[in-house]
């Protein structure tokens, strides 16, 4: 369940929500975060207010995201800590270079950066094969990489383990709106489950450390298996919500397809816009 705005909630609330949902009980956080149950208590219920230095403990503890902590330092009475800006800002320019420098590197294996949403902001010409056969008005921006993937009409019957792969997106997306808590998110989760595809398969198979995305193309089954990157220290609301997507071969075969490819131009047929 997916917490509500809590734009206009007092922090008591949200502190509550957060302590819960982070299956903690109010003995738990306190010794966490070095305080007394019983003022954690009145933080919770509005009868203290707490201290900066409190709050940035314990959203610290709680691991809340910087967006939500913001809304948290507004709800009692401070102003916003972390600041965020657009991704054109220039201000940004430099992790803006990093990005682009880390997809590029990875070629000639695909490589794409996403929001906490999952919209694609950045891909690198590799993620062209992935590409092949998918209905245009899901690649009309914003596009949305996990919406890509399960359509009927996007990359969907293409993939030859959809079933597992559909499985390992939808635990995953599962987790993340466990986590976090976000609307925008549940509904995501709400709209992929409802696509039609196979029965859900278990992710993991007996001595796998990894899923694999076994890919059909007109170069034979290509198979992948993904990392994601995130930025270590971000003070940044944008920064800290971006993220690299990075397939890497799976098999010898794959990787030699993909520099073949790569070497003949083949994957320059489709570019994105630049990051922003």
């Amino acid at each position: 369940m997916a917490i509500p705005e809590p734009a206009h909630r007092p922090f008591g609330e949200q502190l509550r929500e957060w302590r819960r949902r982070r299956r903690l009980s109010q003995e738990d956080l306190a010794g966490l975060a070095d305080i007394s149950p019983r003022h954690l208590s009145f933080l919770e219920t509005g009868r203290s207010t707490p201290s900066r230095t409190m709050l940035l403990r314990l959203s610290d503890r709680l691991d809340v995201p910087l967006r939500e902590r913001n809304r948290m330092f507004t709800a009692a009475g401070y102003a916003p800590v972390y600041g965020e800006r657009a991704l054109d800002d220039t201000g940004l320019d430099a992790a803006r270079r990093t990005i682009e420098l880390v997809l590029r590197g990875h070629e000639p294996f695909p490589a794409l950066a996403v929001d906490r949403h999952w919209r694609m902001h950045a891909a690198n010409r590799a993620l062209a094969p992935f590409l092949r056969g998918v209905a245009p008005e899901l690649l009309e921006p914003p596009i949305n990489v996990l919406r890509l993937s399960l359509h009927p009409e996007g990359v969907a019957p293409r993939v030859a383990n959809l079933g597992q792969w559909r499985a390992h997106l939808l635990h995953r997306l599962q987790q993340q709106v466990e986590s976090t808590g976000d609307s925008t998110l549940e509904d995501l989760l709400r709209e992929l489950r409802g696509y039609p595809g196979p029965e859900l398969e278990e992710a993991l198979e007996p001595n796998a450390v990894a899923i694999p995305m076994r890919l059909r193309s007109e170069f034979g089954e290509l198979s992948f298996l993904s990392t994601t990157t995130v930025f270590g220290t971000p003070v940044e609301v944008t920064l800290s919500e971006l993220a690299i997507e990075s397939f890497f071969p799976a098999d010898p075969r794959t990787a030699k397809v993909m520099r073949t490819l790569s070497l003949v131009g083949r994957m320059l047929r489709f570019r994105l816009p630049p990051l922003k």
